[in-house]
């Protein structure tokens, strides 16, 4: 038990800092007297009690944190803090532990996929809590965390390597991990406020603009309402996610950098940017003109609008949706799920492999191509104007190798559970990459809750698998983790 003392001594610091988030609901229920003040009362209590025995029972341990540790302490915070995010649903909803866990986990991880209906009659302080879920999972707790613990001697180095998106974990933007963290969560609630104020002027209630700013920025899909954005039926408000959304899908570490100089020079200088824009607008495009030239809308403006917003929102990772895309002609829905695996940035609060990763495949499978013809060819894959490292492009084949054979075993496993190919595919692929809604039974008209507890669990482990990246978690099941 020695070896992960400082494992827990972190975690209950973790949990007591989640704990104070339950707090925004609380005040929420007291003053909107929803009925649900009791639930908070006692999942505060409960939460921050969990901490202190965990805080208060190794509070002497001055070891800081190692590699292992790092991968130990996210696996850990991202099983355990859902179980604690899960008893509003329990107490208030009186859902399973199963769904409610799955709910709470598809916030945190900024799914977005939802179990729950009739989420315009729900308690307010139920609906912030599930969109603060996914605020609170967009940039990670964890990097909150890492601001913090070395004020109270708590290295997050580790944590912050386990935790951070994307193939190239060491860059930083600033020569401290801690300064890192502050800057990327400065940045990410000052555009949070411009988000949910631009909502509000185009159009939405305070209460409507709090909760899709949380869910647009944390890139998770969530809604107040059970039509998601076509409730709003407005450009205007459409336009704003539009915009937030493809902030939100780019670096925050580029956001960072140009906030502070005060310059776009470091977007023209990001390799992700163009790539990202480019395959987002010409999507956009290719779907608006497919579903124009198919007859599903009268002309092309209305395609372009329903195309634009639903197609960024797919490729996003966020998941909103102004109409049923499901009912386009299956091309146009299956393209946007394609484009959900890959399009945003590293560093950003979408899910997938990411961009980068997307460059550096293609670029080396370009490269693979050259050398055949011309095997004594000198050909270094290059991204950002940098010679990508040989062990970079061996950590990013193998990720991509593993991120099939994922998506290929668990859908297997839910089509042997009885769910149909298009629905096992899609609940998979939405679950993996961290979308929300797929096809089949599990669209966007519908929920998640025709899924069996077993298939379920399965998304739910899908989800995980995605937020952490693979490899993160798949390091903590392998048993030569746990050899001394």
């Amino acid at each position: 038990m020695n070896r992960y003392t400082p494992v827990l001594r972190a975690l209950g610091m973790i949990i007591m800092l989640f704990g104070t988030t339950i707090l925004a609901p609380l005040i929420l229920s007291n003053v909107a007297n929803d009925g649900a003040q009791t639930v908070y009362d006692e999942v505060f209590a409960l939460t921050m009690l969990c901490g202190l025995f965990l805080w208060v029972r190794y509070h002497n341990v001055k070891r800081d944190l190692k590699i292992r540790d790092g991968f130990l302490m996210v696996v850990l915070v991202w099983t355990i803090l859902p179980a604690f995010a899960a008893l509003p649903f329990m107490l208030q909803l009186g859902m399973s532990f199963t769904d409610a866990y799955f709910e709470a986990m598809s916030g945190l991880t900024t799914t977005g996929a939802t179990v729950v209906s009739g989420l315009d009659a729900l308690p307010m302080s139920i609906n912030l809590w599930r969109h603060l879920l996914v605020w609170i999972g967009g940039m990670g707790l964890i990097v909150l965390a890492i601001a913090i613990l070395p004020l109270l001697g708590i290295g997050g180095r580790q944590m912050f390597k386990a935790e951070t998106p994307g193939p190239m974990k060491d860059a930083k933007m600033t020569p401290r991990i801690a300064e890192t963290s502050k800057g990327l969560w400065s940045v990410y609630i000052l555009v949070s406020v411009a988000c949910i104020l631009s909502y509000h002027f185009a159009g939405m209630t305070w209460f409507d603009a709090f909760c899709h700013g949380f869910s647009t920025m944390g890139l998770g899909g969530f809604s107040t309402h059970d039509a998601s954005f076509g409730f709003f039926n407005s450009q205007a408000i459409e336009s704003v996610s539009i915009t937030f959304m493809l902030i939100a899908g780019m670096n925050f570490g580029t956001l960072f950098l140009a906030l502070h100089a005060r310059s776009l020079k470091p977007y023209l200088h990001d390799p992700e940017v163009i790539w990202f824009i480019s395959v987002c607008l010409v999507s956009v495009g290719m779907i608006a003109l497919y579903l124009r030239v198919s007859g599903v809308y009268p002309d092309l403006e209305t395609a372009l609008r329903h195309s634009a917003f639903n197609v960024i929102s797919i490729a996003t990772t966020t998941g909103y949706a102004s109409v049923d895309f499901a009912l386009w002609p299956m091309f146009a829905p299956l393209w946007m799920l394609f484009l959900c695996s890959f399009a945003t940035s590293a560093g950003s609060t979408g899910g997938g492999i990411k961009m980068a990763r997307a460059i550096l495949l293609y670029k080396q499978v370009y490269r693979e191509i050259i050398l055949a013809m011309h095997p004594n060819a000198v050909y270094n894959v290059r991204i950002g104007g940098q010679v990508a490292p040989q062990s970079v492009l061996f950590a990013v084949l193998a990720f991509g190798f593993m991120y099939m054979v994922s998506i290929v075993s668990l859908t297997l496993t839910l089509v042997f559970s009885g769910l149909d190919v298009i629905t096992a595919f899609t609940a998979i692929v939405a679950s993996i990459n961290n979308t929300g809604p797929g096809l089949g039974d599990v669209g966007p008209s519908t929920t998640f809750a025709v899924l069996g507890d077993f298939q379920t669990w399965v998304c739910t482990f899908a989800m995980l698998l995605g937020r952490l990246e693979i490899f993160t978690l798949l390091v903590v099941l392998t048993p030569a983790f746990w050899r001394r």
